[in-house]
């Protein structure tokens, strides 16, 4: 079980190193007021969610899933987590489940972010 922290560890850590320089290339070569650094690291992490679930249940490559997908992705972007489970909801037929989890997660991600910061003003103000 240990190795399997330290995997996610690893794949975690490259994943975040990765998101902050596609994020300092963006920064570079974009100069707009809008925050677009996120948006190419959250497809390019959903679309590689996307191969590796294919791949590694087409080449019994599980044991990878922890390194890859829970650390390097998850560090990456955890938006690829998000899109494959709303995908997964979809694909089972639960549509109404899919469309819930999405505005749910992204509703309720707000508010957090939100109180987090009404909050955190309140106490340093």
């Amino acid at each position: 079980m240990i190795m399997t922290f330290l995997q996610v560890a690893l794949g975690g850590a490259i994943g975040s190193a990765l998101r902050f320089g596609v994020g300092l290339v963006v920064l570079r070569h974009w100069h707009g007021g809008f925050p677009l650094g996120v948006i190419p690291v959250n497809i390019i992490g959903s679309f590689l969610m996307g191969g590796l679930i294919v791949l590694t249940f087409h080449r019994d490559l599980d044991h990878l899933k922890p390194l890859l997908m829970t650390g390097l992705l998850g560090g990456f972007t955890t938006f690829s987590a998000f899109s494959l489970e709303a995908f997964t909801l979809y694909e089972r037929g639960q549509i109404g489940s899919a469309g819930l989890y999405v505005v749910l997660s992204v509703v309720l991600s707000l508010a957090g972010l939100m109180l987090g910061v009404w909050l955190a003003r309140g106490i340093w103000a």
